[in-house]
């Protein structure tokens, strides 16, 4: 069994051959991110909407004010970063709602 040492010149050597030849022989991974969503005003609400949450709730899911969430249903802001990223796994996948119920509602 080899030892760390010998481990790690043996991946070194491996890196710098594959480096220097014209034919590649280590696998190599692409990683492609996926631009932010934009959203516009009216897809806000749809996903709001299907939520089936109020502007007050859906804030408090998102981490964002009221006024935000007015903000951006209204047209004025629009969200970005963290914020579309949210948007955009509520829109693909409404379950994430339910998988990650960081609002809980309690019936009266």
């Amino acid at each position: 069994m080899e030892n760390v040492y010998e481990s790690i010149i043996k991946g070194l050597t491996e890196a710098v051959n594959d480096a220097e030849n014209n034919e590649k022989t280590l696998k190599r991974r692409v990683v492609t991110i996926i631009p932010v969503k934009k959203y516009k005003a009216e897809e806000i609400l749809k996903i709001r909407k299907s939520t089936g949450m109020s502007q007050r709730l859906f804030a408090g899911y998102l981490g964002v004010s009221v006024k935000t969430v007015e903000a951006w249903e209204s047209g004025t802001n629009h969200p970005s970063g963290t914020a579309s990223r949210i948007l955009n796994m509520i829109e693909m996948n409404g379950n994430v709602i339910k998988e990650f119920p960081f609002v809980q509602s309690v019936e009266k």
